[in-house]
């Protein structure tokens, strides 16, 4: 958990919290991309809404809620299109390093 200045008061309470926990396990809660920031929460609750719909299939046809449905299909598929761009461009400049690397030997 980055140190600057004053902290917030949910900074404290994870500092206090982690005070609390085994020393072996402090490292991993504090870690900066561990369970006190949005870096962990944020892809904890996607999975959570992944496991809800599967939860949902078995549900009645008329119990399901097309906007809320709707919602989640475009922001999913807004989304998979950026992971997307993001693995072909990191792809391409992988294949770009590996090449260069491959040529300097």
């Amino acid at each position: 958990m980055a140190m600057s200045g004053k902290i917030s008061a949910y900074q404290r309470l994870m500092l206090r919290i982690a005070s609390i926990l085994p020393e072996r396990f402090r490292a991993v809660f504090l870690h900066p991309a561990g369970p006190t920031t949005v870096f962990f929460w944020a892809p904890t609750f996607k999975w959570g809404l992944v496991i809800a719909g599967l939860g949902d299939i078995n549900r009645p046809a008329d119990t399901i809620s097309l906007s809320q449905t709707a919602s989640l299909m475009v922001t999913g598929a807004i989304w998979s299109s950026v992971n997307m761009f993001t693995c072909a461009t990191g792809a391409y400049n992988f294949v770009r390093g590996l090449l260069y690397q491959m040529e300097k030997k």
